[in-house]
Parts: C-alpha cells; sequence; structure tokens
C-alpha cells in the first residue's frame, strides 16, 4: 500500500503515534487509507450539504475495510461571484484547487480517494488532480438543485432571477415581481438546477466513467444521493484491489464519449474550456478542432434550462446520463473501463429512456447536430465556443458593426443604458485568462441581452467566457485573446463583424495587412493586477484553446 511509507515500521512509530491522536486503532491504521476529498462549505448552496454525502462515502468506506480520512478544498459559487472582482478567482481557484488535491494526497500517502465535488470550477478542479495523481479514484457530486416553483406551479432557476433583472431595466416587469422570482427560485441545497456549468460537469464525469451511474442527475435532496454516496465509498475499495486508475478510465476515446453526450445535452461552453484541461493534464492530445465533428455526428437530444423549461430532475425521471448515452450509444467508445468495474457496453443493458419528450430519440433529435460549435477564423484563429443549441435561429449567421468595450463593466453599463442597436455585434475584450485577469463569467451582460430581448437581434463576443445558463449569440473564449494581441484586440466601432455558426467561422471584414498593422500600433499590455494569486496566475496561464491550463 502507498500509505505504508507513512505507518510501517519501527521508524513509523512517531507517526501511528499521530494517526492514534486523531482516533485512529490499530486496524485503522492497518487498512488501506482513503482521502475523502469534500468541498464542503457554507456559503456555496451546492455544497452546504456535502457533510452528509461525506458521511455516507466513509460509512460505504469502513463497512468495504478501508480507513477514510475527510479533507476539504475550497470552492467558489459563481453566482455569488458573478459580476464583480471576486469573477476573476473563479477560473484561477480550479488550479488551486488540483494542486491542493495534490498536495495532501502526496504528503499523506493516501492508497485511494473519493472526490465530493459539485459546481463549477470543483468538477474539473479535482478531475485534473485525479489524473495527475493517477491512484484508484471515484467521483460522487452533491447533486443538482430542485427547481423552484412560483405560486402558479410554474418552474424557475437562478437564470430566471438573472434574466428577470433585464426585464425590470426595460420596464417589463416590477421590482416587486422580480423579488417573488427571487426568494423561490434556489429552494434548497444543490448545483443550479438547469443544464449549467455545475451540472453539465457532474454529468460528464459519469460520461467519462470517473463516477456510478446517477451521478449528473440524481437530486441533492432525494435519499438515492446518499446511497449513491455509499456506494462510492465501497467501490473506491474495489478499484483499489483491482489496481484501477484514473488514467486507466479517462483515455482519448472516454473523452470523446464524454464530448459527445454533451453534444447531446447541449451543456454549458465551459465544458470544453475543461474537458481540454482535463485531457492535457492527462497527457491526451486532443484537439479542439475534434470537437465540431463530434458535434457533426452528435444530434442534440435533450433541451434543458437555459434552452427549454425542462430541469435536471426532469431528466433523472427521464433515465438520466444513462439512458442519453444508451441513446447515441453507436455513436461512442462501448469498450472504455468505469469506475463500475464495467466496461460501457456492460453498464448499458439495463438503461431505458422512460420520457420520449425530455430525451427525444436519435431519430428525431432538437437538431441534427451537437449543442455547442467552435468557431475558427481571421477573428478566432485558434478558436471561440457557442452554444448553438441556445441561438436563435435568425442569429445563427449574422452580420453587423461592432461594438466595443474594453470590459464586462463598460458593457454592462451601456446594455443597461439602452445604447446597443439592433444588429450590433457587442464585443467584450481583455476579459481572458490573462487578460482578466482570470476568464470572467459574464452572465450579467447575456442575461440583460435576453431580458430586455434582444438575444435574437444582437450578438456578444469576448475573450472571456460565459454560464452555462447564458443564451443566445454569445460567443466566448476567443483566442488568442486580447492580452496575446489576439486579433480581437484590432476592433474598432463600427468595423464589420460576420457570424456563421452553420460553417464554423468568425470573421471581421478587415485585410489581415489591416489586421496586422493596427496591432503592430498598440502598446503592450499594461497587466490589471499585480500583486498576489492573480499576478501568478496572468504570469503562468494559458489560451482558453488550451483548456486556459498553466504552462509547463
Amino acid at each position: 500500500m502507498r500509505s505504508d511509507a507513512a505507518k510501517k515500521g519501527v521508524e513509523r512509530a512517531p507517526h501511528r503515534s499521530l494517526l492514534r491522536a486523531v482516533g485512529c486503532d490499530q486496524k485503522d491504521i492497518d487498512q488501506p487509507f482513503i482521502g475523502v476529498i469534500n468541498s464542503f462549505n457554507e456559503v456555496v448552496p451546492g455544497h452546504i450539504h456535502l457533510r452528509t454525502i461525506a458521511e455516507a462515502v466513509k460509512g460505504g468506506v469502513r463497512s468495504a475495510g478501508g480507513t477514510p480520512f475527510e479533507i476539504n478544498t475550497i470552492g467558489v459559487c459563481d453566482g455569488i461571484a458573478m459580476g464583480h472582482p471576486g469573477m476573476r478567482y473563479s477560473l484561477p481557484s480550479r488550479e488551486l484547487i488540483a494542486d491542493s488535491v495534490e498536495v495532501v494526497s502526496q504528503a499523506h500517502a493516501f492508497d485511494g480517494l473519493v472526490f465530493i465535488p459539485n459546481c463549477d470550477k470543483i468538477v474539473p478542479g479535482m478531475l485534473m488532480a485525479a489524473v495527475r495523481l493517477n491512484i484508484p479514484s471515484i467521483f460522487v457530486s452533491g447533486g443538482p438543485m430542485l427547481a423552484g416553483r412560483l405560486w402558479d406551479g410554474s418552474p424557475v432557476d437562478l437564470n430566471t432571477v438573472f434574466t428577470a433583472v433585464g426585464r425590470v431595466v426595460k420596464g417589463e416587469m416590477s421590482e416587486e415581481e422580480l423579488w417573488e422570482i427571487e426568494r423561490v427560485a434556489c429552494p434548497g441545497p444543490g448545483s443550479c438546477a438547469g443544464m449549467f456549468t455545475a451540472n453539465t460537469m457532474n454529468c460528464l464525469t459519469e460520461a467519462l466513467g470517473m463516477a456510478l451511474g446517477g451521478n449528473g442527475t440524481i437530486p441533492a435532496v432525494d435519499a438515492r444521493r446518499v446511497q449513491l454516496a455509499r456506494r462510492a465509498g465501497e467501490t473506491i475499495m474495489g478499484l483499489l484491489s483491482r489496481d484501477i486508475c484514473p488514467l486507466d478510465i479517462i483515455t482519448g476515446d472516454s473523452i470523446y464519449n464524454a464530448f459527445a453526450v454533451d453534444m447531446a445535452l447541449g451543456g454549458s461552453t465551459n465544458s470544453v474550456l475543461h474537458l481540454m484541461a482535463i485531457a492535457s493534464e492527462a497527457g491526451i492530445d486532443f484537439p479542439l478542432s475534434l470537437v465540431n465533428e463530434i458535434s457533426e455526428r452528435t444530434p442534440h437530444l435533450a433541451r434543458i434550462s437555459p434552452m427549454g423549461e425542462l430541469r435536471i430532475e426532469d431528466l433523472d425521471r427521464a433515465g438520466g446520463i444513462q439512458a442519453v448515452m444508451k441513446e447515441v450509444e453507436g455513436l461512442l467508445n462501448m469498450g472504455v473501463k468505469r469506475v463500475s468495474g464495467k466496461s460501457l457496453g456492460e453498464e448499458l443493458t439495463t438503461a431505458q429512456v422512460r420520457n420520449r419528450e425530455v430525451i427525444r430519440p436519435i431519430s428525431n433529435p432538437h437538431s441534427p447536430t451537437g449543442g455547442l460549435t467552435i468557431l475558427f477564423g481571421n477573428l478566432a484563429p485558434e478558436g471561440a465556443v457557442v452554444k448553438s443549441a441556445a441561438v436563435s435561429p435568425e442569429m445563427l449567421s449574422h452580420r453587423g458593426p461592432a461594438h466595443v468595450f474594453d470590459s464586462e463593466e463598460d458593457a454592462t453599463k451601456a446594455i443597461m443604458g439602452g445604447s446597443i442597436k439592433e444588429g450590433e455585434v457587442i464585443v467584450i475584450r481583455y476579459e481572458g485568462p490573462r487578460g482578466g485577469p482570470g476568464m470572467r463569467e459574464m452572465l450579467t451582460p447575456t442575461s440583460l441581452i435576453s431580458g430586455m430581448g434582444m438575444d435574437d437581434k444582437v450578438a456578444l463576443i469576448t475573450d472571456g467566457r460565459f454560464s452555462g445558463a447564458t443564451k443566445g449569440a454569445a460567443i466566448g473564449h476567443v483566442s488568442p485573446e486580447a492580452a496575446s494581441r489576439g486579433p480581437i484586440v484590432a476592433l474598432r466601432d463600427g468595423d464589420i463583424v460576420r457570424i456563421d455558426i452553420p460553417n464554423h467561422r468568425l470573421d471581421v471584414e478587415l485585410s489581415e495587412e489591416e489586421i496586422e498593422g493596427r496591432l503592430s500600433q498598440l502598446p503592450d499590455f499594461e497587466p490589471r493586477v499585480k500583486k498576489g494569486y492573480l499576478k501568478r496566475y496572468a504570469e503562468r496561464v494559458t489560451s482558453a484553446s488550451t483548456g486556459a491550463v498553466f504552462e509547463k
């Protein structure tokens, strides 16, 4: 056992003495040490209940002959961090989480790990740590929040609140009506109820094979979630006995499967950023252009909020992620290993779709292609990402003048002030991984546009990123970013931008000579943050096209 390095032999008597101080007896010391990596905290609703999940995990570990040790990581609530400087810390927290798990797991020589994430950056940060450490590991999330309900029974969620703010600004809703939505939209613990980034990543963890069936969709308040956690604690001991490690499960084939499931679900654009980062950490070469090939092959089968009125709980009742994978099994690599100990093909033998209104048949999809599209062109030589399934049909191809802003705050002020005209392409730059720094999510401007009824009249492009709750012609991750002298920094008000999502293009009607001439006249980028973690982050982070990982 790896843990023998910290507990075996005469020379380890001091170590055993310390272990006894935390309550271990000789039986505990002799058993495998399992790190239970919990992201519990009291400020994130997706994490407030994770002590209950951890207790169930530890019970499963003990019943299967292991000794669990619970460790905590940090976690940021993107909703609370949204729209102010705190959002700069959200994506950078992913790297901190991965590093902290590495530190505590190596320092204490854990034999195996059970990860308990739930929200946006915590899930990919832990997945990155799992492949980096490559010791037996399994994931069990805290589960999705239930949808809130208005007095008439109609479902609402966090995105409803953001969008309602735009309606209040436009004068279509009173502040009293907004308050009614605000107080019921988030009715309890769990990751926000739509197919936003947190739930997308928990679903894709299941698709990757690193979690048991149900991980992505069983509601946080459902007793089945606690049962799932206990099974995860038991399962880690089987993975340990068979020496099945994350790199046996997370391969090029399973990354491909995850992207295919993502396309069928129409998940968050952030999933591209995170899956690319996980592939990079695992040493898997997965070019961004391959995402479009997967999208072209994979139909969009489920329209979950923000694209429709369905929530994750509806997807769970319809059969969950295993039912989605069953429907697209002809497009998946079925021989990949899973933490269940079965191949994907074996695991799906009992899966079935229970509601065709929620998960459409592959013969009758919402769209014949996937819910995400990668765009390339002279504005995005290294790529950009759009949730194409959430774009109005009339905006799939668009040509309009640029209205350029150098920060999210300036753009938000202009939107709320009514200075955005129909047909314009809003450009928000210097919000990339390096320029932001931290590549802020911009749910505030996109939800204002949607709430004001303009998401079928204007487009928005940025080197920053969007919440999974964003809808409309919102194109993010434009790479290279402005701070790295990407072409987006050459744009001026009035330049004509062409968006052609069906043909995967994002261009400005300028010659290469004009773009290069403008770039040559620009001063060197001056970092916005000059101290602390964000300064160090900006100095090391790479392009969004590679997952915004640290340079190696």
